[in-house]
């Protein structure tokens, strides 16, 4: 019977703070009982004993399992039946700013697409809405290509207008564009200033026309030299990221956790290398247009190609050897086309997306610089190229056009 109550007291028994109780109670009823199964000398009342003893532990017993039982004592395991509420993070700051992304479409007034009868569509991208009154802030390549374009942009609800190139800066590659309506949806902008590498972004755009496509990763570094990029003339830094951004991405926010834009994404190197404008040099844009100090049209006339393209410096060439097995280990130097207008030269040549550039008219390229060179110099009537496409090279000729 000692043991029996002993081995009850350990397994009612689990929490520290009922541990004294308890045990008391098994104790008190033990040193009742115990008397009965030791006393000899009269064996009848030893019997009546027992049996209301007896009556006495199981009572106790279980009035100490109920007790237990019903102060939770015991511990319990209950599995989560609101993870999507807890965990989908990344799909509340979706919902709280998609509405102020846009999808921008280009297209050539002079082309007429065979099948609809409509101007054809030339490039596309995405842009965000900064102020309710219709100003939207895009890049620049997504909105500076042939003469004579239209802009079109489409909200989140469908809703189409017809696009006004306000103010454009191809030094940081930023553009604002203005469409006429009203109580429009906004984006908060953050301060690139406070990113840190490792935290977690948001890239929202619309590749291949698909609005408000979505998609996520981590800082990978937070400042990246325009020296790497092939930008002229200015000294800025990018934001690195591993959130994928697609063509139609280009012009669309890099957004953080809070649902604020904190970069524009510019473009993509290869998987898990893309790269976007810090805000903050948006938010200088914005000041030098309110200050007039820009201008978006000049008589200048310029070499127009039709590419957009980044610089191969030693380490993009270095993860381009690690993951993109078409790019052979003689590439040295070099400019990756990023994006190819429609219609443009370029197309027209032959030239293609994912196209390394590493000779024009028998001189090596080493960086963006050099093109812009080519293209400004009186000889660049017909450029002469040599390429690097999946692994194979290629000789192509283009003819670039002059335009305003």
């Amino acid at each position: 019977m000692s043991l029996l109550i002993k081995s009850a007291t350990k397994v009612f028994v689990t929490r520290s703070n009922f541990r004294n109780i308890i045990y008391k109670n098994f104790k008190c009823t033990y040193l009742l009982v115990q008397p009965t199964f030791t006393k000899k000398s009269d064996p009848n009342l030893t019997n009546n004993n027992s049996f209301k003893y007896a009556i006495i532990a199981i009572a106790s017993t279980v009035i100490g399992y109920n007790f237990l039982k019903n102060r939770n004592i015991f511990p319990t395991v209950q599995a989560s039946s609101d993870r999507r509420g807890q965990y989908n993070f990344i799909a509340d700051v979706v919902e709280t700013c998609s509405e102020a992304v846009v999808y921008i479409e280009i297209k050539d007034a002079r082309r007429v697409d065979f099948f609809t009868g409509k101007p054809m569509t030339i490039s596309n991208g995405s842009g965000f809405i900064i102020k309710s009154d219709g100003l939207i802030v895009t890049n620049a390549h997504v909105v500076t290509n042939k003469p004579q374009a239209k802009v079109e942009v489409r909200l989140s609800n469908g809703m189409i207008y017809k696009g006004v190139v306000e103010d454009i800066d191809l030094t940081s590659d930023l553009a604002t564009v203005r469409i006429q309506a009203n109580k429009l949806p906004i984006m908060k902008l953050g301060d690139s200033g406070l990113l840190r590498p490792g935290e977690f972004v948001v890239a929202i755009g619309s590749p291949l026309a698909l609005s408000n496509t979505v998609t996520s990763g981590v800082v990978s570094s937070t400042h990246r030299g325009s020296a790497e990029l092939g930008i002229r003339d200015k000294n800025m830094v990018y934001i690195q990221t591993d959130a994928a951004i697609t063509f139609g991405n280009s012009g669309g926010p890099l957004v953080n956790l809070n649902g604020e834009a904190i970069g524009v994404n510019s473009m993509k190197v290869t998987a898990g290398i893309s790269f976007a404008i810090p805000i903050n040099y948006v938010k200088d844009f914005l000041k030098t247009v309110r200050s007039n100090q820009t201008s978006p049209i000049d008589n200048v006339k310029r070499k127009y190609m039709g590419i957009t393209m980044l610089t191969l410096t030693d380490q993009i060439i270095h993860e381009l050897h690690q993951r993109d097995q078409f790019v052979p280990p003689s590439i040295t130097h070099g400019v990756l086309v990023w994006k190819v207008i429609v219609g443009s030269p370029a197309h027209s040549g032959g030239l293609q997306p994912g196209d390394i550039v590493t000779d024009i008219n028998n001189v090596p390229i080493t960086s963006a610089n050099d093109v812009y060179a080519v293209l400004a110099s009186d000889k660049s009537t017909k450029l002469n190229m040599t390429i690097i496409r999946f692994g194979k090279s290629l000789n192509i000729s283009i003819t670039p056009e002059d335009v305003n």
